[in-house]
């Protein structure tokens, strides 16, 4: 599953043995490559000349000329996705402010303190959700200024567990 922004418009886009779907909406193209980042494309019976302009794999953007009409194009991927609801997508900052929880789990462990330094990689807790255990671990190089749950708790998701400093 992608979350594609197409000029501040945003699509679900999806891969799987019915195809291509966005919006859960099942796409039948014909895609053929015309040149180096040219592509023609037919959909519904209309005819697209496709140009990618620019592409920078790193920032998943890209810009895309089609029928003469540039687009901006970003996307973001399923571990994006996980990161954004993690409270981690801050990391190419540099500073990490909160961890939240990624879903709606019980905490089994804890297993950092306040004030403790953590490297990135550590584990933190443990959050079962879906009668799965889940091992939380350090986004970053980071201090911890607050733990705001002890074993047992119920969480939401969204909920800030842990603040950095």
């Amino acid at each position: 599953m992608y979350q594609i922004k197409i000029n501040d418009k945003d699509f679900a886009v999806s891969r799987d043995k019915n195809g291509l779907s966005v919006n859960e909406e099942i796409i039948a193209a014909d895609i053929a490559k015309v040149g180096t980042n040219a592509y023609h494309v037919i959909n519904n019976n209309r005819s697209y000349n496709v140009e990618v302009v620019n592409f920078d794999a790193a920032e998943k953007t890209a810009a895309i000329k089609v029928n003469g009409n540039t687009y901006q194009v970003s996307s973001k991927d399923q571990f994006d996705i996980l990161l954004e609801q993690l409270g981690l997508n801050n990391l190419k900052a540099g500073t990490v402010g909160d961890l939240k929880a990624p879903m709606p789990g019980m905490v089994l462990k804890v297993l950092v303190n306040e004030t403790d330094s953590v490297k990135k990689g550590d584990s933190l807790f443990v959050l079962e959700a879906m009668k799965m255990e889940n091992i939380i671990k350090a986004p970053a190089d980071a201090t911890i200024k607050t733990i705001r749950i002890t074993p047992g708790d119920k969480v939401e998701k969204g909920q800030v567990l842990i603040s950095f400093s």
